[in-house]
């Protein structure tokens, strides 16, 4: 199964917004018992653990090392330090043997996530030549069951991850976990905006807005399309020629956009971004229908440029108010996948594809050529004319994600692997990719919507079911893969 790690990146004419680096703190440990035993062994887990910081460091981290414990009482002095240090995951490194008493006051008291790790120094130990210390040293396993058991016991979940110092198998699942811990962090300190309301009948989209900090953390800012307005109308025209002309670096413009509508759009643009800037959003999910041509009709629709130049700058906008999909786009985002807002168009049997994308929100970063701008004279199902963007996402794996809400009120993680192909599109200024899920594209359509995703999902690219599964994991929420 392929995966892809690399992030996406913006477009070079579009500065992705900064983002904040995962905190990782770092807690070695061994028996203190064995120190005066065996005089080489201390310094050779220190080395090891040295190594294990310089790999954090590597991983883009910002690494908060309390160093090497090795009794109880320095591991209650480490938890303070790392307590205090607010950090988003907490990695403890079992060299050798260790009670569960050194890394438990850790785990209790940091309010973040527990990984275990266990890196022997190399693949094997040279049975022939080693001694007792030389042992100990591969002996990190040891402790695991142990505080495993412990922390069960005392209701903290944990993870772990074995291997050795080298061993990529085992670095890639350890940045799985720090990724899935820095998705975390984003989602507890976030603000996402809600502007305009429902789109009339929608049933599935609406959410209880106490259910995002329930479920995630985070903070949900309401904001109204006044709020836009104002900061429309405040756009100067230089400001709105300037956007014009980084839409045309970005976008192939086609014939069938019509100037007035493209300044509009681009006006809209600039009035986004100071909305974004100003409520200091990290997604933004957003409809108004509007009458008869009025303000707040040309508002809504406007914003499908500039919501798509926001998306592929690392700030999601999706239309039709649908926060919890704005909610999927961001964790894909920060997966490094991108995320595009998407829903069903059509199902293609003679090639065994499913056709989906949408006619609002993409994201530019992973489109598969230049991202196509379109004039469009009505918006189908919705008020309003101007500008759409057509484009598909890049050819080869992708995952389908969606966050689901159940009966009670809890989220769910929904996810699917598949692959875009090659193949004809249409030119309607719709985002459109044709995802071959590798089963017959009708069962597979069932079982999608039989999972409870709701209308709409991300798609982003590489398969990414074991990052999406850690990062629910980390939140404590279902996640649930769908293969058919």
């Amino acid at each position: 199964m392929t995966t892809t790690t690399e992030p996406v990146a913006a477009s070079p004419t579009l500065a992705s917004i900064p983002q904040r680096r995962v905190k990782v703190g770092l807690v070695a440990g061994g028996l203190g018992a064995y120190w005066p035993q065996f005089p080489d062994l201390l310094p050779q887990l220190q080395r090891s653990a040295a190594r294990v910081s310089e790999k954090m460091h590597a991983l883009g981290a910002d690494v908060v090392d309390v160093g090497f414990i090795s009794d109880a009482q320095e591991g209650a002095a480490a938890a303070e330090k790392l307590r205090v240090a607010g950090c988003d995951i907490i990695v403890g490194f079992l060299t050798t043997y260790m009670t569960a008493t050194m890394l438990l006051p850790i785990a209790q008291r940091s309010d973040a996530p527990v990984l275990l790790i266990n890196l022997q120094p190399t693949e094997a130990m040279d049975h022939a030549t080693f001694d007792t210390g030389q042992w100990l040293a591969y002996c990190g396993a040891c402790p695991l069951p142990e505080m495993a058991n412990a922390f069960t016991r005392c209701g903290i979940p944990f993870r772990s991850v074995s291997g050795y110092l080298e061993d990529e198998r085992a670095w890639a699942r350890i940045a799985r976990w720090v990724k899935a811990a820095g998705v975390r962090a984003v989602l507890r300190r976030g603000r996402h905006g809600l502007m305009g309301h429902l789109y009339p009948g929608m049933l599935d989209v609406s959410t209880d807005l106490t259910m995002v900090p329930a479920n995630f953390g985070g903070h949900m800012e309401v904001v109204e399309f006044d709020d836009l307005r104002v900061r429309v109308n405040a756009a100067t025209d230089e400001q709105v020629r300037a956007k014009m002309a980084q839409a045309r670096e970005i976008f192939a413009v086609n014939e069938s956009v019509v100037d007035e509508d493209f300044q509009w759009a681009a006006r809209v643009a600039v009035g986004l971004d100071r909305l974004v800037e100003d409520f200091e959003l990290d997604s933004l999910a957003y409809y108004h229908r509007g009458l008869e041509g009025e303000l707040h009709e040309r508002l809504g629709a406007g914003m499908i440029l500039g919501a798509s130049l926001l998306t592929a700058r690392g700030i999601p906008a999706a239309g039709e108010y649908e926060l919890r999909t704005s909610l999927a786009m961001l964790i894909m985002d920060r997966l490094g996948a991108g995320g595009s807002f998407t829903e069903f168009q059509a199902l293609n049997f003679f090639d065994n594809v499913v056709e989906m994308g949408h006619d609002g929100p993409a994201h530019l970063a992973i489109s598969d050529g230049k991202p196509l701008l379109r004039g469009l004279g009505v918006y189908h199902g919705k008020r309003g004319w101007g500008v759409s963007v057509e484009f598909d996402v890049k050819h080869g794996p992708v995952t389908a994600f969606g966050v689901g809400q159940t009966r009670d009120g809890r989220y769910t993680f929904l996810a699917s692997e598949g692959s875009v192909v090659a193949g004809p599109l249409l030119q309607i200024g719709n985002t459109t990719s044709r995802v071959d899920f590798g089963c017959d594209p009708g069962e597979w359509t069932d079982a999608w919507s039989a999972s409870g995703v709701g209308h709409h999902w991300a798609l982003g690219t590489g398969h990414r079911v074991n990052e999406l599964r850690a990062v629910a994991e980390l939140l404590d929420v279902e996640f649930r893969e769908l293969r058919v």
